[in-house]
């Protein structure tokens, strides 16, 4: 398995992987999977972060994909950003190529001076990574609801000043 940043023309197999992985979770959606639609908007709105925008490939297929899009926290545009979607073919669960997607994601992201990564996920999945729950932090979702599953990484440009209301990218709010 090879881990790359992704390229335009990558669109249609990252569409599809994100389809196949959360079409599970959205049983009554008869459109378009939320997952799939947020990715595509991200990139259309320019809110995609090409440099943190991954797929997982094996033997020449893209089997899975993580992106990354600005983040508001507090006052400070440029303090966090925004972790998700990741998705990974069903075919391909469990092979460790989420992992590797979420590693990549850390790495590019300390790289390039980010403080904070923030998402919304499984605490038990996202755990292992280093991730908590952002309230722990004094941040809060965008949607109080969210509370026990919003959770944030401190990397190495973390400020603890960095604290309050996260808002996402704006085509998270059209979900």
């Amino acid at each position: 398995m090879q881990i790359r940043q992704s390229t335009a023309d990558d669109a249609p197999a990252i569409h599809a992987v994100h389809t196949a992985a959360f079409r599970p979770h959205n049983p009554n959606v008869t459109g378009e999977i939320p997952e799939a639609k947020l990715v595509t908007e991200l990139t259309a709105d320019g809110d995609l972060l090409p440099a943190l925008s991954f797929v997982a490939v094996q033997d020449g297929e893209i089997i899975g994909h993580a992106c990354s899009s600005p983040g508001r926290l507090g006052d400070d545009p440029n303090a966090a950003i925004g972790f998700g979607p990741l998705g990974v073919h069903p075919d391909h669960q469990r092979s460790g190529s989420g992992s590797a997607l979420v590693h990549a994601t850390i790495g590019a992201a300390n790289a390039l001076g980010y403080g904070l990564i923030v998402l919304l996920g499984d605490p038990g999945y996202y755990s292992r990574f280093g991730f908590v729950l952002a309230e722990t932090l004094d941040i809060t979702p965008p949607v109080p609801e969210w509370t026990p599953h919003f959770q944030a990484l401190r990397l190495a440009a973390y400020d603890p000043v960095n604290r309050g209301a996260f808002r996402y990218a704006a085509a998270f709010d059209r979900l």
